[in-house]
């Protein structure tokens, strides 16, 4: 009996992708989100894998998945401000545009992932030089070592679990962050990597749910 020839034009679902700077914090905590909130969906919300690190690697990787993929698809790409002796300013607007001209999503923590970390825990507008600057100085070990874990650690496999019951009031904070920085921000110079601190990653998280309910980008709103 001849083998059924299989239909090429069936629809091919749109997925949501993610680019992550980061090897271990941000998707370990991204991927323990999508499990916990959008588990059924788990085969539509991909972290990619990657071993780029600036922003505008991420965003070449972004850029040439886009090309390849759904014309539906959805793509953000995560990474931290970090110093401006680490990153600059020209690198970090050239990033931007680059993802603005090809519709690629940012999603930005000013000084770090940890900074939205923190934000869980309270309601701060302090400014860090660095990661290691907001770990050591911010009072994130303090909180942690109260959720049970002796030591804040990049690579904590069940940070998430930890923190998801506090992730309402993390976007309550991050939301009210990013006005307070918008607000205050200089002429000329409203683009998140030169706002310290600022954090726009809870609007990935939240574009996620529309994505799955099929609804516009909350981005598309701006």
């Amino acid at each position: 009996m001849p083998k059924k020839k299989k239909n090429r034009n069936l629809p091919v679902n749109p997925v949501f992708k993610i680019f992550c700077e980061g090897e271990k914090t941000e998707p370990l905590y991204i991927k323990g989100y999508i499990n916990h909130f959008h588990s059924d969906k788990r085969n539509l919300i991909l972290v990619e894998d990657t071993n780029k690190n600036t922003p505008v690697q991420l965003v070449d990787i972004a850029v040439k998945a886009k090309n390849e993929g759904n014309e539906k698809d959805v793509f953000w790409v995560v990474f931290d401000r970090e110093s401006e002796s680490k990153y600059s300013n020209k690198l970090h607007s050239k990033a931007r545009k680059k993802a603005k001209d090809n519709n690629i999503e940012l999603a930005l923590s000013n000084v770090c992932f940890e900074y939205w970390i923190l934000l869980h825990f309270v309601y701060t507008t302090g400014p860090y030089r660095s990661c290691d600057d907001l770990i050591k100085n911010s009072n994130l070990r303090k909180f942690i070592k109260e959720l049970g874990i002796q030591d804040y650690d990049k690579g904590l496999p069940l940070l998430f679990d930890k923190l998801k019951e506090k992730i309402p009031y993390a976007i309550q904070n991050a939301e009210k962050l990013k006005k307070q920085a918008l607000d205050s921000s200089q002429p000329g110079k409203s683009a998140p990597h030169f706002l310290n601190p600022y954090v726009d990653v809870h609007e990935m998280f939240q574009d996620i749910k529309n994505f799955i309910d099929k609804k516009p980008s909350l981005r598309s709103k701006t």
